[in-house]
């Protein structure tokens, strides 16, 4: 992992595109899309079923290796209303054994906005809406106009950059500075089977207004590289 200063806080961003908050022990992740497989092959396309596997095993492996004592899961944790019912008895498993072993609440998002209080059972932890923690806002959808530092999800964010004749497009973050120092940060989706928007995409950048600027950031052979998507005027 790689230090990450945002909003007066230490952050350490991981390549597996976790974001870790010493101070509150915390690890941040957004977009699991659990059960996205099962949820295409509903409806005909069938997708090898083990993404909810694959995506809660890395996320074992980010909280052992950070040893956090909380998780943040920044919205559409499952694909669909119905995911968390669709999870095989495996998955499941896994799943219970991460929520008991730490502090857990799953922030819901536009894919998985019926959860409640009534799933917590099925899937432990507890559920809200958003949160504000140490005087960051944790929500799913980065909200226009938002003056408060604020780390939210949904857009899946990724950079593509061009590297030895190649086109290359690799997962970040994207983070914004304002007049008001406050700051934003969109994180890269974190389940095996997320896809992602350009960066640098109008519905992006619009989002995190108002801003100084904004950069694509992620951690890569083991330091943080940031590049430039939007300046304001001088």
């Amino acid at each position: 992992m790689v230090p990450l200063s945002f909003a007066d806080e230490e952050f350490a961003l991981s390549p597996a595109r976790a974001l870790y908050w010493p101070r509150e022990q915390a690890l941040l992740v957004a977009d699991l899309h659990l059960e996205k497989a099962s949820f295409y092959a509903r409806h005909g396309q069938m997708l090898p079923p083990y993404d909810s596997r694959e995506t809660l095993e890395r996320l074992a492996h980010a909280i052992r290796d950070t040893g956090a004592r909380r998780v943040y899961t920044l919205g559409d944790n499952f694909h669909d209303d119905e995911g968390s019912s669709r999870l095989e008895p495996h998955a499941a498993g896994m799943l219970d054994a991460l929520t008991r072993a730490v502090d857990w609440v799953w922030i819901t998002g536009n894919h998985d906005s019926a959860l409640s209080a009534a799933n917590s059972d099925a899937i432990g932890g507890t559920i809200a809406e958003e949160l504000e923690i140490g005087g960051l806002m944790l929500r799913h959808q980065a909200m226009p106009g938002e003056t408060r530092p604020e780390l939210s999800g949904h857009f899946h964010p990724k950079f593509k950059l061009r590297a030895r004749g190649r086109s290359i497009s690799r997962p970040c973050a994207v983070v914004s500075s304002s007049i008001s120092g406050g700051g934003r940060m969109i994180l890269p989706a974190f389940g095996a089977l997320t896809g992602g928007m350009d960066a640098s995409d109008p519905a992006i950048l619009a989002a995190m207004q108002p801003a100084q600027a904004i950069d694509a950031v992620m951690a890569a052979s083991g330091r943080l590289v940031q590049f430039p998507l939007w300046r304001a005027a001088a």
